[in-house]
């Protein structure tokens, strides 16, 4: 098969790259940056280089293709992210149909059930309505949860502060995602016929705050690491001062307040919270340990 995917050579991105190349597929990666083109070269891909937010670009590098693997960055831009992460949907959609591709896997997130009240993921609700009105084409959309490697941004605090947290309480169920069991859920869906348009979850475990606080302190040596639940307006501030877009920082923090009101999560327990992922929290806890033993 050949197949085109997005995301460069980012966490979920390159280890997908990596199963498809090993399964014999001609694979083209879309990447933003020309420097990453030796790299994906060397992996036995072909590097496309363009803007996803190009309809032009998206359509030639989609031509001839199988299948298609899309996905959108948490923000494009530093301003009207929401609208930004649309209109790159609404480019995937009409290069898709220019190029004629007849299988789609896209990355979503859970909480894309929602129109409102989840942050950053509205857009992702907007691209997945987008996809779905798209003939002709077979679109499987993948809802990951937490990414585990989230929590490895807060290693420095853990270090500096011993503080470990969101802005939400420590009881919160959360649906957890490993990204290699996200590269092969996209995998397996790119090499499947797909059914016109289905949503499913990639989910590796569910825990709370104060599970993974415990396990995660644990593993490093800090049994007495618990989670925080930190103000809405502390949380703000920390990541302006960490030098994030002031609009981001706000659809973040609007983020952790859907987790608090159940909307981020309701649409994944509702449909029996399928946990389909082989890595669990325990073994995640382990590379965390090695990466802040590293830092």
């Amino acid at each position: 098969m050949k197949i085109t995917t997005t995301g460069s050579l980012g966490n979920v991105a390159k280890p997908l790259v990596e199963k498809l190349i090993a399964a014999g597929h001609e694979v083209t990666v879309i990447t933003t940056k020309d420097n990453r083109k030796e790299e994906i070269e060397a992996l036995g891909a072909k590097a496309a280089v363009g803007y996803i937010s190009d309809p032009d670009f998206l359509t030639k590098a989609f031509q001839g293709a199988d299948a298609v693997y899309t996905m959108m960055p948490p923000s494009i831009g530093t301003s009207n992210l929401i609208q930004n992460i649309a209109d790159a949907g609404q480019a995937y959609a009409e290069a898709i149909k220019a190029a004629g591709v007849p299988r789609v896997v896209m990355l979503s997130s859970i909480g894309a059930d929602a129109s409102e009240g989840t942050g950053p993921v509205q857009g992702v609700n907007r691209v997945e309505h987008i996809l779905q009105g798209l003939t002709g084409v077979s679109v499987t959309v993948l809802r990951s949860g937490f990414f585990y490697t989230n929590f490895l941004r807060d290693i420095p605090l853990i270090k500096s502060r011993g503080m470990f947290g969101n802005n939400y309480d420590g009881d919160e169920r959360l649906p957890l995602t490993h990204p290699d069991d996200l590269s092969s859920a996209i995998a397996e869906e790119l090499q499947a016929e797909g059914n016109r348009f289905e949503v499913k979850h990639v989910v590796s475990d569910i825990a709370t705050g104060n599970q993974i606080a415990a396990l995660l302190g644990q593993a490093i040596g800090k049994p007495e690491l618990t989670w925080t639940n930190i103000p809405d307006e502390q949380l703000r501030q920390g990541m302006l001062s960490a030098g994030l877009p002031q609009e981001l920082v706000g659809l973040i923090v609007e983020m952790g307040q859907g987790v608090r009101a159940g909307i981020m999560t309701k649409g994944f327990f509702e449909k029996g919270a399928p946990v389909s992922g082989r890595i669990k929290l325990a073994q995640f806890a382990r590379e965390f340990k090695a990466k802040f033993l590293q830092s």
